[in-house]
């Protein structure tokens, strides 16, 4: 174990001389981590946007001159107090550093929120908002929050974001969702999220009506302007608002809650929308007619028909990329206790390529995380510039920019095509009727202090299924390293202790069955401290038996080496095919990749 742990030491430090010597940019290497040994994905690692103490929502484009232009609302309190307003800064470094913030609409003003930017091909910048236009601080003599109530208005730069022009008014006939609402139609409660889209010369941008303050009550409308890339003249602008009829976007089946409607275009125009609910699921819709008519709002699914996503009461952002493929950042759990708002951290992403006019989803990345739980992010947005990605996110507090390793993305967008073992980071691996019953030395130690992360790989077949068989056990007389058991439950269960603390987490029950051939994956993240399962090349997500198929270990582990003897099937009732044992936890995409060459 010794000549182990200073063979670790010495690789890292090597490796961080290395990053210094060449003087490069904190980026991630071929495992998905940065060089210099930080994690890319830990939201502590990015570039800080400036703020005035409350920040939410910073959404960027990209002004013809290259710079990246960043609106968000912002504020010396907390959310929703008095000062709160939207603000512009520009950044000439792709994020590293951000202009002095320019006010969009003053602090000392009615209060400004949920700014949305758009581009126009003259290189204008317009940005639309919710607007307290008439002041209010007070309903039938009690203060109330403001800034999802009044006018919805726009501005414009001409200049890239450094100055802004007056405020117009955009037109909101009142719908039945605000003559019953808490003001009795006197006032319209409503905010957005996300960015307008374009597709041809159209643009659209979606928002949520609420009947009750602050956001309940809700359901989603639509703006579309056919003229606003070409016409200078805002008094000219023509504004339609959708869909038909006196209805927004909702279900009344599913709860009253139908919020945060966020829009992409597919190849021939069609529009598909997804928004978050109190359900534990996001939903979603698609429109072939511009936004006129919808199909009703269902739970989302990865597939036509197949399992639905989860996710609490959050943002669930979509986003188109100039490829022509999507991408949904989402949370990935469907805990709604205590009203929905927990569980933002941390954020998953998966990818999705159409396919006869539908979206078709990939199983999830972990994208990012804060290592503390209560840590919450959300209202996300997507940057591309010169082939490369990034991610905005806010705490509330603290809003920053994350530059995103594409090969993980193209990863998602490859699954369902690519049939291959990953051979990078195997450090064990059996195969065939060497894969029996049997014990082999490991390698190498399993210290998860310094490989940040284990994979453990098998193809399963049982002959009965009963508690307590073991499919693999590394650990010590006194349970000290790892094992994969069963469970009473019909699951696999994976064991780790490091001597000080033990994490132990289950695959979804109901996946495993006697006789034929299953492919379980559990992946061990010692970064960011989760737990996950696929099974068949399937990410569990706790299916129909708890909100959660992944877990969060609360004290992290160090060496889990145990024995240092990996016993296979020990006490199995049936065959194992493979083992294979990786040096680092893979990705979602490589796991499946695995799934489907075994599969051959």
């Amino acid at each position: 174990m010794g000549r182990w742990r200073r063979l670790a030491v010495l690789t890292a430090a090597a490796c961080a001389l290395v990053a210094v010597a060449l003087g490069g940019e904190n980026l991630p290497d071929r495992e998905g981590h940065a060089a210099t040994g930080t994690d890319w994905r830990n939201i502590r690692t990015g570039h800080r946007i400036p703020d005035e103490g409350y920040c939410d929502q910073p959404y960027t484009v990209i002004t013809p001159d290259g710079n990246w232009l960043c609106t968000m609302t912002t504020g010396p309190g907390r959310e929703g107090q008095r000062g709160q307003h939207i603000v512009a800064t520009i950044s000439k470094d792709q994020g590293r550093t951000w202009s002095a913030l320019v006010d969009i609409e003053p602090s000392d003003g009615p209060e400004a929120s949920w700014a949305m930017p758009l581009v126009v091909p003259s290189g204008r910048v317009y940005v639309f908002y919710s607007y307290n236009g008439d002041n209010l601080r007070s309903w039938k003599g009690r203060p109330i929050r403001a800034d999802t109530v009044g006018w919805y208005c726009f501005k414009y730069s001409d200049d890239g974001g450094r100055t802004w022009s007056r405020r117009y008014r955009l037109p909101l006939p009142l719908a039945p969702v605000d003559r019953d609402n808490t003001f009795d139609g006197l006032h319209q409660i409503f905010w957005g999220i996300g960015k307008p889209i374009v597709h041809g010369s159209t643009m659209w941008f979606a928002f949520s009506r609420c009947g009750a303050l602050l956001v309940d009550k809700s359901e989603g409308w639509f703006y579309r302007s056919d003229n606003i890339c070409t016409e200078p003249d805002p008094e000219k602008i023509h504004w339609q608002l959708l869909p038909d009829g006196p209805h927004g976007l909702r279900n009344p089946e599913y709860g009253d809650v139908h919020a945060e409607q966020n829009l992409v275009a597919l190849s021939d125009g069609s529009l598909y929308c997804m928004y978050r609910t109190l359900t534990g699921h996001p939903f979603h819709a698609y429109s072939r007619d511009g936004g006129h008519t919808w199909t009703t709002p269902v739970p989302a699914t990865y597939t036509p028909g197949g399992r639905a996503f989860k996710q609490p009461r959050a943002c669930a952002r979509i986003w188109r990329t100039k490829s022509g493929k999507f991408l949904f950042w989402y949370h990935n759990h469907s805990d709604i206790s205590q009203g929905g708002w927990r569980g933002r951290n941390p954020a998953w992403i998966s990818g999705g390529v159409e396919r006869d006019g539908y979206i078709y989803w990939s199983q999830p990345e972990l994208l990012l995380y804060d290592p503390d739980p209560n840590v919450r992010m959300s209202y996300p947005d997507l940057i591309q510039q010169d082939g490369r990605y990034w991610v905005t996110e806010t705490q509330k507090t603290v809003a920053r920019v994350h530059r995103i390793d594409r090969r993980l993305l193209e990863g998602l967008w490859a699954q369902g095509r690519i049939e291959q073992v990953t051979r990078d980071g195997s450090m064990f691996e059996l195969a065939g009727p060497a894969a029996g019953p049997g014990e082999h030395v490991l390698p190498e130690p399993l210290d998860l202090s310094a490989l940040g992360g284990i994979t453990v790989e098998l193809w399963v077949r049982w002959d009965e299924w009963s508690a307590g068989q073991v499919l693999l056990d590394w650990r010590t007389s006194a349970g000290v390293g790892g094992a994969l058991v069963t469970t009473p439950n019909g699951s696999v269960r994976l064991v780790l202790n490091d001597g000080r603390a033990q994490a132990t987490w289950d695959c979804d029950p109901g996946l495993l069955s006697v006789g034929r051939w299953h492919h379980i994956t559990a992946i061990v993240d010692a970064q960011a401290q989760i737990i996950s399962f696929l099974i068949d090349g399937t990410l569990c997500d706790g299916g129909p038996h708890r909100p959660y198929g992944w877990t969060r270990y609360p004290n992290r582990l160090a060496d889990v080496s145990g024995s240092g003897t990996l016993r296979v099937a020990p006490s199995l009732r049936g065959r194992l095919h493979c083992v294979r044992v990786y040096r680092r936890c893979l990705r979602t995409s490589e796991a499946v990749a695995n799934f489907r060459a075994g599969r051959r």
